[in-house]
């Protein structure tokens, strides 16, 4: 995640936690006019918690992780609604996936212009498009008590937002965009039916503009990334290009195996009250995780490849005794790379410090059982950096 992204996100934190005490102030019916504190009351600090709002949201985004990664009793309920676990996801939730926004947003091509945010919440991804250069979003969502602190953010922050009411069972919104965000929504949606999803991206995008992008964000799970990979094997088997992570075409092989699944990990510096809400609830989030599609629009082809031998890292180190391995997924497929420490030189040695997302180039490596080996005569090139665009041909 970009610096200029850390402070845009760091400028929301004052935003988010002022909407979310008028909300609640609201809620119970205290306060003065507009959920405004009466002058008796002591002035709570702007960037943080005090001890009782922390152990308030601290047990909403428990009862929220609980509820999507776990159970996922609550996946596909309508969990908004409810007053107390939507502060915990305005204050929690809203900053890590306005974050993973960013940190993917970053991979396009262009900057979006028109943008709809399907299944919006209170607006993390609509917010991000907006600070990424967007000139304007619809944010739209069932959830009328989650739209309405999208538009509180908005007045709050003086952004040009239009909210629409949406339900998977109704007609889309009106008009053709330049970009469409699905965030962390798709997961949810026709209990699992993996292909009523498929269907549904479709008739997204085609209403996506020429040179635009439909950005599926999900959970990074097992179970939701393997569900958006059969997702994308649909839509790759009906000819639709995939703009990012992916650089190989066919069929996924992160589902050959049962336990293998492809997500993205990016570094980021958790805001305060991000990571005060975490220890509340017991959550970690050190780094953002996510699993991510970035899709071309119906009639648009897959963009060459740079030349050479290419691959996306795709999983962590996988570090053994006396050598490096990471799993890479390129044009050719996906295969395992190594190699021994005893092999470094100053023309490889970058290979001991790539990250999850890195886009690199590989020279005389040798087929070693069920990958590649790089020796002293290999060299390695970064061709794109974790979240930053591919230069294809």
């Amino acid at each position: 995640m970009t610096g200029d992204a850390m402070r845009d996100l760091e400028q929301w934190i004052p935003k988010l936690l002022a909407v979310w005490r008028q909300q609640r102030r609201g809620g119970r019916g205290g306060g003065g006019k507009h959920g405004r504190p009466s002058r008796h009351e002591p002035r709570a600090p702007q960037t943080q918690l005090t001890h009782d709002e922390l152990k308030e949201v601290g047990a909403g985004v428990k009862a929220l992780s609980h509820g999507l990664t776990r159970e996922r009793a609550l996946a596909g309920a309508r969990y908004m609604d409810d007053p107390r676990l939507l502060g915990a996801y305005l204050l929690f939730y809203w900053p890590v996936s306005y974050a993973q926004a960013r940190a993917t947003l970053s991979e396009l091509p262009s900057r979006p212009r028109a943008t709809l945010d399907l299944g919006s919440g209170p607006g993390p991804l609509a917010f991000a498009a907006l600070d990424a250069g967007a000139s304007g979003v619809v944010a739209a969502d069932r959830s009328k008590s989650a739209l309405e602190l999208a538009k509180a953010l908005a007045m709050e922050a003086g952004e040009p937002l239009s909210t629409r009411d949406w339900a998977p069972e109704r007609p889309l919104p009106e008009g053709r965009f330049d970009l469409i965000t699905l965030g962390h929504v798709l997961n949810e949606l026709y209990a699992g039916d993996l292909n009523r999803r498929a269907v549904l991206v479709e008739k997204l995008l085609e209403r996506v503009n020429k040179g635009g992008t439909l950005l599926i964000l999900e959970p990074a799970l097992r179970e939701t990334s393997r569900a958006l990979l059969q997702v994308r094997d649909v839509l790759v088997s009906h000819g639709v290009a995939v703009r990012a992570p992916c650089l190989w075409r066919g069929a996924c092989p992160a589902l050959v195996r049962p336990s293998d699944w492809c997500h993205a990990e990016r570094e980021w510096r958790l805001p305060p009250m991000v990571e005060a809400i975490g220890r509340a609830a017991g959550l970690r989030k050190e780094t953002l995780k996510m699993s991510y599609l970035a899709l071309a629009p119906r009639g648009e082809a897959w963009a060459e490849p740079p030349e050479g031998q290419v691959f996306r890292i795709v999983s962590e180190p996988l570090e053994g005794k006396g050598r490096q391995r990471f799993m890479g997924c390129g044009p050719s497929g996906r295969v395992g790379l190594a190699m021994q420490e005893r092999h470094e030189t100053e023309r490889n040695r970058l290979f001991f410090k790539l990250q999850r997302g890195d886009v690199v180039r590989v020279t005389q490596p040798e087929e070693r059982g069920d990958g590649l080996a790089l020796a002293d005569a290999s060299t390695v090139a970064i061709v794109a950096h974790a979240g930053r665009p591919v230069p294809l041909r």
